[in-house]
């Protein structure tokens, strides 16, 4: 099967140019509302925590404003710990996990550590179900200086005033079997590139970073998550997702090199959940409470080894 049969928009070997990203910009729909499932949302915590609008993104004829969350005890002689989730828009637990903790973990947390969430950070990809932006930019390989992604740009731009307080990142995400029937092809025909398939690991797993790794840190998340939802085990070749696995769900990538969300710091402890809500031992509600478990256990672990 060559490129072309597997996905419809360029050819084989060549990289899009304006004419096969416009193509592909017309086939994307609109299928769930940011406003009604995650405005508001946030709107019900105002009463609890601080929200604000850190950007705003102007799409053709469509605004979307983006909302930080801030511990309500906001205060800036504490460490600050950000939580990150809807980098990749289709990645639903990733914003609904974030917007559960918030509701029902985060005042565990006052006084003991600042806290600022970004829960929904690609709106128009969340609407449409997405893992790019409408310019076919992928926001979670662009955290890096003059991002071409207006979605990272705004995000850096909003912890940069509190960039070396952060001591923990969390971001939330999912693998799902739509990253292999299609945004791994899109991918591979958009960069001109052979698509070879790969696996879509059954379970939840962490993303370390390769340049400062943190394993205790890892296992702490791994060891709450797995009291909710199943860990990714390791295929044939002892990989996930074709990175070797160093501890029970554990992978480890050079995360500010690949322009990662979770490598955006320096913070001394980062991780990048992976839910997988496809299988069919995890439930939608499962995979929210594994992302809220996960930002938890984060959490009680760095104020233990501060």
């Amino acid at each position: 099967m060559n490129d072309q049969a597997f996905y419809p928009i360029g050819t084989p070997g060549q990289p899009w140019g304006a004419a096969e990203k416009a193509d592909w910009l017309s086939r994307q729909v609109r299928r769930r509302s940011y406003a009604d499932e995650v405005v508001s949302v946030i709107e019900r915590l105002r009463p609890r925590f601080d929200v604000e609008e850190y950007g705003r993104l102007q799409y053709g004829g469509e605004s979307f404003p983006l909302f930080a969350i801030r511990s309500r005890d906001w205060n800036g002689d504490r460490p600050l710990a950000l939580v990150t989730g809807g980098v990749h828009g289709y990645e639903t637990s990733g914003v609904h996990g974030a917007l559960r903790f918030v509701d029902k973990h985060a005042d565990d947390f006052a006084g003991r550590i600042d806290l600022l969430i970004a829960p929904c950070v690609s709106p128009w990809a969340y609407e449409r179900i997405h893992r790019w932006n409408p310019d076919a930019i992928d926001p979670n390989r662009s955290f890096r200086e003059n991002s071409p992604a207006g979605e990272s740009a705004a995000l850096m731009q909003l912890i940069a005033p509190a960039r070396e307080r952060i001591v923990m990142h969390i971001d939330l995400h999912e693998t799902t079997d739509t990253d292999e029937s299609e945004f791994r092809p899109a991918l591979a025909a958009r960069d001109g590139k052979p698509f070879e398939p790969d696996g879509v690991p059954d379970g939840f797993y962490l993303v370390d970073d390769s340049e400062r790794p943190q394993p205790a840190f890892q296992q702490a998340v791994i060891e709450a998550v797995s009291k909710i939802t199943h860990i990714a085990p390791a295929d044939a070749d002892g990989q996930i997702i074709g990175s070797p696995v160093v501890a029970p769900g554990v992978i480890r990538y050079p995360l500010a090199k690949l322009g990662l969300c979770a490598g955006m710091t320096d913070a001394p402890y980062k991780t990048t959940t992976e839910v997988y809500p496809d299988s069919p031992r995890a439930t939608p509600e499962q995979c929210n409470a594994a992302q809220a478990a996960a930002v938890c256990a984060a959490l009680e672990y760095v104020l233990a080894h501060r």
